[in-house]
C-alpha cells in the first residue's frame, strides 16, 4: 500500500498520542498501592508502548526518505 505524507504524519501525531497515553497508564498503575496486582496490565501497556515506539520509527524513516523520481 502507498501513503502520502499527509497520512504517514496524521498516523504518527495518533500514534504519538496513543504512546503519552499508555506511558502515563503505566506510571498511574505502577504507582498504585499494590502494583503486582496490575502486573498483567502493566506488561500489556509495555508491550503495546514498544509497538506502537516501532510504528512511528518505521514511519518517521518512510517519511524521511528521500524520494527517487
Amino acid at each position: 500500500m502507498e501513503f502520502n505524507a499527509s497520512q504517514l504524519m496524521e498516523a504518527k501525531r495518533q500514534i504519538d498520542s496513543t504512546l503519552h497515553k499508555l506511558r502515563e497508564t503505566v506510571k498511574t498503575l505502577e504507582a498504585k498501592e499494590n502494583p503486582n496486582r496490575y502486573k498483567s496490565q502493566i506488561t500489556l501497556a509495555k508491550r503495546r508502548i514498544e509497538a506502537f515506539e516501532i510504528s512511528a520509527a518505521l514511519i518517521e524513516r518512510e517519511v524521511n526518505k528521500p524520494s527517487i523520481h
